[in-house]
């Protein structure tokens, strides 16, 4: 099994809720108004005047065999703008109960 960490816009909320259902993963973790910069072009969402934007975060647990689907598709929600944002980060898990 594998966890997946998506950080993403909250403009891409309906993107990423129709990917879930599509994808059948039904249990995940999800935080709201997350802060942060992306490492690469990324500006800051930072909920402020200054910076309004902000993101938010989920986590979920997979089995193996949909990590590479979830991920492609993070990756062509992406490139429809890659100035909104979204990053998917994947670990092993070791043990749950």
């Amino acid at each position: 099994m594998k966890a997946i960490m998506i950080i993403y816009n909250q403009a891409h909320t309906e993107k990423v809720e129709y990917m879930l259902e599509k994808l059948s993963v039904r249990g995940y973790t999800l935080w709201e108004n997350v802060q942060g910069r992306g490492t690469q072009t990324g500006v800051p969402h930072l909920g402020t005047h200054t910076w309004p934007e902000i993101n938010k975060s989920l986590l979920t647990v997979v089995d193996d065999d949909k990590v590479d689907i979830l991920l492609e598709t993070v990756k062509k929600i992406d490139a429809v703008n890659d100035e909104v944002g979204i990053r998917a980060f994947v670990w092993d898990v070791l043990r749950s109960v």
